[in-house]
């Protein structure tokens, strides 16, 4: 199902730059954009890459970030007329701003993993018991992660909040025994480095089996209504540029490569080219994107309200350029 899903989706990047390559009018306004250490900036790479260049179509600067507390910030001030976060906070934020901001694409599907060197854990039943090490505190992975423990009736499972990735690979590289919940590509980067530790379990085919089939929505892109009002031109083009910048990031392993290692998000090219495919970067949008996100955000909120910032969004909040 999760191919399938990919390949639709960027099926509708290509048809989205033809229709976008008609658009007559042109922005020049510089488009500020935040995205996470991860699987959202690897998905928007090739385009920071043209914008150093001058190629791009837009004008934009580039702020990466390792937390999502740092985006949220930003986004709240102003500092950030675009950002890629985890979908709960693309919710929170709506909340928090009075229905401020608008979804206008799905960056990244499942891409988190349980990874360790316990060959008895094998699902989420085994970790009845257990503490896990994550990061993500109040966002994808600590909600996806309790929603999994408590529809699996684990109730003793305990959780460590680290605020980075390479801290919870750091902790494996110590003790291989110990448990956690990394995203992609950080799990390919620590199997890579410790061959005593695996993935065990991925936490997109949990989910998909407690809920119907329905996949997992790790990451969303999401825009300050303020400057949406102003500059809906500037946007259409980034959504197109995001788009070509996906279909490049999954076709062109060698440069794609190249660039998430300059942009230290991957230490080395090799294990680059064996983690990018892994990390299910896309560019959903249209209908896609409500369908995708509502019924993901609304698994959430039937757990805990406080998850997506207490209520669901609105229509409001689907772009509908």
């Amino acid at each position: 199902m999760k191919n399938k899903i990919i390949a639709a989706a960027l099926s509708a990047v290509i048809s989205l730059g033809l229709m976008a390559g008609c658009a007559s009018k042109k922005d020049d306004t510089v488009v500020r954009v935040g995205s996470l250490k991860g699987p959202t900036t690897i998905g928007i790479v090739n385009l920071m890459d043209k914008a150093s260049k001058g190629e791009a179509k837009g004008k934009y600067e580039f702020a990466m970030s390792a937390a999502p507390d740092e985006i949220t910030a930003k986004i709240v001030s102003g500092d950030l007329d675009i950002a890629l976060v985890p979908a709960n906070l693309a919710s929170v934020l709506y909340n928090k701003t009075q229905g401020g901001v608008t979804a206008i694409d799905i960056n990244t599907l499942g891409v988190l993993y349980c990874v360790t060197g316990d060959s008895s854990i094998t699902s989420v039943k085994d970790l009845a018991g257990k503490k896990v090490i994550t990061t993500g505190q109040g966002a994808t992975p600590e909600y996806s992660l309790r929603y999994l423990l408590d529809q699996n009736g684990v109730t003793d499972c305990e959780i460590e909040f680290k605020s980075e990735s390479t801290e919870v690979a750091a902790v494996l590289t110590e003790d291989p025994m110990q448990i956690a919940v990394l995203p992609q590509p950080f799990v390919t980067v620590a199997c890579a480095q410790n061959e005593a530790i695996a993935p065990v379990f991925a936490l997109e085919d949990e989910w998909q089996t407690l809920t119907n089939g329905l996949g997992m929505v790790t990451g969303v892109t999401i825009v300050r209504n303020d400057f949406l009002k102003d500059h809906k031109e500037a946007v259409k083009t980034f959504i197109e540029e995001h788009g070509e910048s996906v279909v490049a990031a999954n076709s062109d392993l060698d440069k794609t490569a190249s660039l998430v290692v300059a942009s230290e998000i991957i230490g080395k090219e090799p294990i680059a080219k064996k983690a990018i495919p892994l990390c299910n970067v896309v560019c959903m949008t249209g209908d896609s994107v409500k369908n995708n996100l509502a019924a993901y955000l609304e698994v959430l909120y039937n757990y805990d309200p406080k998850s997506v910032g207490g209520n669901l969004p609105g229509e409001d909040f689907y772009f509908k350029g």
